[in-house]
Formats: structure tokens, C-alpha cells, sequence
């Protein structure tokens, strides 16, 4: 393609890219009661946008994708009654545990095994088995990876969230799953918290509210991990500037103060029961709309191509190991 065409195709996805972005944020639903954009649809434009577009914003589309998904998840958490979703959710939670340390340990050894850049390897296992590119923004500072390994990591995990978007929810009816067992299946087995609850609402509501409680609960494993991250790479670290500073998902906190807050909330409150607490949760619901968008959006070839088959090749891996086992384990021990 000659510099003229990009030219032209770039100042023509510049204002396509925020009228598509203005119309993902329309509760058209609400208004007409016609859905006209969900999770699946506005991921697929995304993808086809970055693709015949590329990415006009690209800073901008990183940081509405990285903010607006975590203050919907702040807002999902006011539909959620947290008695209910412990309940629920304690089924996967010991799963969860064992998952993100085979993972972990599997991810080093593959790395190891295919000759991948040692903190390219971690930063793919940490994304895998815990929250995706939350996990290696967390835990890249504080190995002090470079601007190549985290653009690595973070391309690898892109590509398999926009693939588990499309699928999941498919295969979750295949097999004839209950709301508990996709919901808990998708936590564990997708990698990025914005694709978990974008196929959980795909799949149900039922389904997403135990999705979003699971892969919470899971993304709070980046404190100890980074802890470990911290002594696992020491030698390095000692050898850079500066110290080491461990990211904390305040987010995840907010959303669970958002759940107690719904739950202690008195029936006699009725305005912030019946109205308020709703409407937040449309607002969320429809703000995640824009983020996968968004994430779509940022997948275009370019990134597709600094990937590089090895770690997109240890990356598939790690995720067929988690997919698979956690898919028998929902069928066989989850109702």
C-alpha cells in the first residue's frame, strides 16, 4: 500500500473511529429496545477497524480500554449481593488457586523450552494465569521488562482475548453449560477481566455476575505475585535504578466495596435500590460495549506482527492447558 493510500485511509478513520465509539456508548436498547451493539459485535468492528484503519489514537484508545473497564466493573459490582456471589463463586475459587501456580510453572518451563526471552516468557504465564495485560502491567515494573518484552506479552494476550470472545459463549451452549459452570469456566480459562465479563454477558447475566466475581477475585493474586516477581528477578532489579513498585488493582477493591454497599443497602432505601443501583449497572454494562471496542481497535497487524510465532506459540499452549482442564473440571464438579 503506497504512503498516499495510508494517508487517506487514516484521516478517514479518524472521525469513523469516534463515531463508532460515540455509537458503542447508546443505550439504544434502553431507548428503542432494539439491541444494536453487544460485547461480540463491538469487538468484531473494532478488529475490522484496526485492520482496514489501523489504530488513530492509539494512546487515547489504551487508555479509554484500560479506564472505562475498570470503572465498569466498579459499576457491575452495585447489581451484585456479595452473600449470594461468595456462595456461588466458592465452587472455583480452590481451582483458581492451583490454576494461576501450574500455570505459572508450566509458563517458565515452555519458556525455557522454546529459548523466549526470560521475562517475556513470565510476563505471558503471569498474563495467562491470572488477568492478562492487568497481570503484566503489574508485574512488568517490577521486573523492570522493557518497552519490547511488554509489547510482546500484551500483543500475545490481545489476540487470544479477541479469539475467546468469539468462541466461548459458542462452545459454552455446545456443551450445554449452566450459568455457574461458564461463568466459572470463562473466569479462569479467558485472560483479560474486559473479555471475561464481555463473553459472561454474551453467554448470560447470570453467568457474567459470577464471570466478574471469579476473575476478580483471581486478579488479587497479582499482590503475591508481584512479591515473587520481585524476589524471583532480585538480581536484576538490584542491578537497575531505582526500586521496584508493585501496581495494586484499586479497581478490584472498589468493586467489592460496591458489592457491600448493594448488599447492606436497607429495601426501606428505595431510590438507591430500585433506580440508582440500576442505572449504574446499565451505565457499566454499556460503557463495556465501548471498552471491547476499544480493545479491538488496538489489535491491528502491526501489533499482530511484532508477536513473533514463539511466544504466540507458548502462549496458545499455556491457554489449551487452562481451557481444557478447567472445562472438564466445571463439567464434572459444578452444577
Amino acid at each position: 500500500m503506497t504512503n498516499s493510500k495510508k494517508t487517506s485511509l487514516l484521516s478517514l478513520g479518524k472521525p469513523l473511529y469516534w463515531i463508532l465509539l460515540v455509537l458503542m456508548l447508546v443505550p439504544f436498547k434502553m431507548i428503542w429496545g432494539v439491541e444494536v451493539f453487544n460485547a461480540p459485535t463491538a469487538l468484531f468492528l473494532g478488529l475490522m477497524f484496526a485492520l482496514v484503519f489501523g489504530t488513530p489514537f492509539p494512546t487515547f484508545n489504551k487508555k479509554l480500554s484500560k479506564y472505562l473497564l475498570q470503572a465498569s466493573v466498579v459499576g457491575l459490582g452495585f447489581g451484585m449481593n456479595l452473600q449470594q456471589s461468595l456462595k456461588s463463586g466458592a465452587d472455583g475459587m480452590l481451582f483458581t488457586i492451583v490454576s494461576v501456580i501450574v500455570v505459572m510453572v508450566v509458563g517458565v518451563w515452555l519458556g525455557k523450552m522454546f529459548k523466549i526471552h526470560q521475562k517475556t516468557s513470565y510476563l505471558i504465564s503471569s498474563g495467562t494465569a491470572i488477568c492478562g495485560g492487568s497481570a503484566i502491567a503489574a508485574v512488568g515494573p517490577v521486573m523492570k521488562a522493557n518497552q519490547n518484552e511488554m509489547a510482546v506479552s500484551l500483543g500475545v494476550i490481545f489476540i487470544l482475548n479477541a479469539i475467546a470472545l468469539f468462541i466461548f459463549p459458542p462452545l459454552g451452549h455446545l456443551f450445554n453449560m449452566s450459568d455457574a459452570q461458564f461463568g466459572t469456566w470463562a473466569a479462569i480459562a479467558i485472560h483479560d477481566t474486559s473479555s471475561v465479563v464481555g463473553a459472561g454477558a454474551a453467554y448470560s447475566p447470570e453467568a457474567c455476575e459470577l464471570a466478574t466475581l471469579i476473575k476478580c477475585t483471581r486478579a488479587l493474586w497479582i499482590i503475591p505475585l508481584a512479591f515473587f516477581t520481585m524476589w524471583y528477578f532480585r538480581k536484576d532489579i538490584k542491578g537497575g535504578e531505582g526500586k521496584a513498585k508493585i501496581s495494586i488493582p484499586w479497581f478490584i477493591l472498589l468493586f467489592v466495596v460496591a458489592m457491600i454497599i448493594n448488599t447492606y443497602t436497607p429495601d426501606s432505601a428505595s431510590i438507591l435500590k430500585d433506580t440508582i443501583y440500576p442505572a449504574c449497572v446499565s451505565i457499566a454494562k454499556q460503557a463495556l460495549v465501548a471498552v471491547l471496542f476499544a480493545i479491538g481497535a488496538s489489535l491491528s497487524l502491526k501489533v499482530i506482527k511484532e508477536v513473533g510465532v514463539k511466544p504466540l506459540l507458548q502462549a496458545i499452549m499455556l491457554w489449551v492447558l487452562i481451557g481444557v482442564s478447567s472445562l472438564l473440571v466445571c463439567l464434572y464438579t459444578i452444577k
